[in-house]
């Protein structure tokens, strides 16, 4: 069955890149009406953006949505990966500016925020995306690659030539609340030689040493540290699945990301759709749905994060 939030819930943050301050609520939304963002402070064209694959443009370091009218929204991959690693199908989000705030560099406040007010099911059968034949896409040594598969599987590889990152790989079945426990709480990472070339050029503007993961060689420059030995790749999962959530619905396959980002996982979801026969749509059966990430979570999936 499809699902909503129970009811609406507020957070307040800066943009990342903007540093503008911003309001976010998440409300219910009927059946089959999707995830969509509206932003409430737009005063010329069609407010609201459908949170699909072919809604976005590419821009540097994160997600972006854009509508006929020229009204966007950007940053919203940890929201939407706070949504699917639920298995919140519907809801309309309001923002009060031009980005999501960035709250501290994960999802993990998505995440408490929505169990906090919890669920609600809908009379409407969920229906899933099956990936039927392999599809791959490349650009230099970055690959992204989508392939049947029961479930939803990521598997990503990074590497950097900082010692404190260097090779790291992780792969994670995304059933059973795994995305709560594991991956929810790994934070945006930078090098620090990377800051103020992206301050220069207009990024970043409101980036904190507590709202991401600042690197220098083979320091942490951020208080505390690392959350995971490994969170710069947990983190590239996290924005692979907020990414995924663009499909329009849940994705049943394995996501493979080599060096991958947000540009070049939107191109495999342009070219599984663009490939005839490499997917289809397929009702949800109760099977298939504890195979779905956000089956069986709960509050106290939340104890491996606080």
């Amino acid at each position: 069955m499809q699902t909503t939030l129970n009811t609406s819930v507020t957070l307040t943050g800066a943009g990342l890149h903007s540093g503008r301050p911003a309001r976010i609520t998440l409300h219910p939304a009927p059946a089959d009406s999707g995830i969509s963002f509206r932003r409430t402070d737009a005063v010329e064209g069609d407010p609201v953006m459908p949170a699909r694959w072919d809604m976005t443009e590419h821009v540097p370091l994160c997600t972006r949505l854009v509508n006929a009218d020229g009204v966007s929204i950007s940053t919203i991959e940890h929201v939407m990966a706070a949504l699917a690693g639920l298995g919140v199908h519907n809801a309309m989000i309001d923002v009060s500016g031009p980005e999501v705030p960035i709250l501290d560099g994960s999802a993990a406040p998505f995440v408490t925020a929505i169990l906090k007010v919890g669920l609600r099911m809908l009379d409407a059968p969920l229906k899933v995306l099956k990936v039927i034949k392999p599809v791959e896409v490349s650009e230099g040594a970055a690959k992204a690659r989508l392939e049947p598969m029961d479930g939803l599987v990521i598997d990503f590889r990074i590497d950097f030539e900082d010692a404190v990152i260097g090779h790291q790989h992780r792969s994670l079945n995304m059933a059973n609340g795994a995305f709560v426990r594991e991956l929810c709480n790994s934070r945006t990472f930078c090098r620090l030689s990377d800051v103020e070339a992206m301050r220069t050029n207009g990024l970043a503007l409101g980036g904190t040493m507590e709202n991401a993961v600042v690197i220098d060689g083979n320091e942490v420059l951020s208080p505390g540290g690392l959350r995971h030995v490994d969170e710069p790749v947990r983190h590239k999962m996290l924005d692979a699945l907020g990414d995924l959530a663009l499909a329009g619905g849940p994705v049943l396959g394995r996501y493979t990301g080599n060096r991958a980002g947000h540009t070049l996982t939107n191109k495999l979801l342009r070219v599984l759709f663009a490939t005839p026969g490499a997917v289809t749509w397929v009702e949800c059966v109760p099977e298939t749905s504890r195979r779905l990430p956000g089956a069986g979570v709960s509050l106290a999936d939340l104890g491996a994060v606080a």
